[in-house]
């Protein structure tokens, strides 16, 4: 079994996925009132999330629900992936990828159809941890605690062996709650400070690792 490890989440951690507007610019090209998108789309995002639709569907809906034509729709989808991909949060990354061989390492992600494709191709997560769990594909989402039992289980460790990182303080407080250690990724610097303190064997070790 292996004896420690680090799960980190995408957006907002791995990822850099700050707001673009997309659905506003939207709502007021299509002279909807604001809101409308969500509301309308809210159980297609839902399905989406975890998988009980495919990405065609989704697309479809979208068409379907807003009154687009099929290169419209396409356009939408591309708004929303623009925003959800973000920009690689390469300092982390490239930390990241110095561990491996050092401890498991894994991604335990809130996802949508399509993510994997996408994020492999761009950012080759793939090769940067050993395990990707998306929600999309195990049917979960964070903060629900079978969703941590399937990322620890999947690295072959033990919970209070594992630190959980992510940008969200109710799956923080979940991974908790699923005897995993985690931390609330609030910038790099604090966040490898805490992972070479994991890796140490301790919850705060002072150690300090530069980044680039």
């Amino acid at each position: 079994m292996t004896m420690t490890c680090v799960i980190l989440d995408i957006g907002g951690v791995l990822e850099i996925t700050p707001e673009t507007g997309w659905v506003q610019r939207w709502e007021e090209r299509l002279e909807l009132p604001l809101g409308t998108v969500h509301e309308r789309m809210r159980d297609v995002w839902r399905a989406g999330s975890v998988g009980s639709i495919s990405e065609r569907e989704v697309q479809e809906q979208v068409a379907l629900r807003l009154g687009l034509d099929a290169a419209r729709s396409e356009d939408l989808m591309a708004d929303l992936w623009a925003e959800y991909l973000g920009t690689p949060n390469e300092d982390l990354i490239d930390y990241v990828r110095g561990l491996r061989g050092s401890c498991g390492l894994g991604i335990l992600s809130n996802s949508f159809v399509g993510a994997r494709e996408r994020e492999t191709a761009l950012y080759h997560f793939d090769e940067l941890v050993e395990q990707i769990i998306y929600s999309h594909e195990i049917g979960i989402e964070k903060p629900d605690l079978r969703a941590f039992e399937v990322a620890y289980t999947s690295l072959n460790v033990r919970p209070e062996n594992c630190l959980f990182i992510d940008d969200v303080a109710v799956n923080v407080q979940a991974a908790r709650a699923a005897g995993m250690q985690a931390h609330l990724f609030e910038d790099n610097a604090r966040t490898v400070t805490r992972i070479a303190a994991h890796l140490d064997g301790g919850p705060s070790a002072p150690r300090r690792i530069p980044l680039a």
